[in-house]
């Protein structure tokens, strides 16, 4: 699941500027960072929506996406 999020998710959602990191996957619940613009996203649900169905599509698996908000430590100041 990993290598799917890095290598497939992340180049499509580097192309509107924001990106995506795997950080676990248990009992169902997929756990993922979302940084760059996706981390100020309005309609980020649309997008967890949609990594959910490519996993399901794609991998035959079904995942719950936790989506984990992160900014860049310079909007922090």
């Amino acid at each position: 699941m990993e290598k799917y999020v890095r290598e497939i998710l992340a180049p499509k959602l580097q192309g509107d500027g924001g990106w995506v990191e795997f950080v676990s996957l248990r009992n169902g619940e997929l756990t993922l960072v979302f940084r760059g613009e996706c981390s100020k996203c309005l309609i980020l649900h649309r997008c967890t929506d949609w990594i959910e169905q490519e996993i399901k599509r794609d991998l035959k698996k079904t995942v719950k996406v936790n989506a984990i908000r992160k900014r860049p430590y310079f909007q922090d100041v």
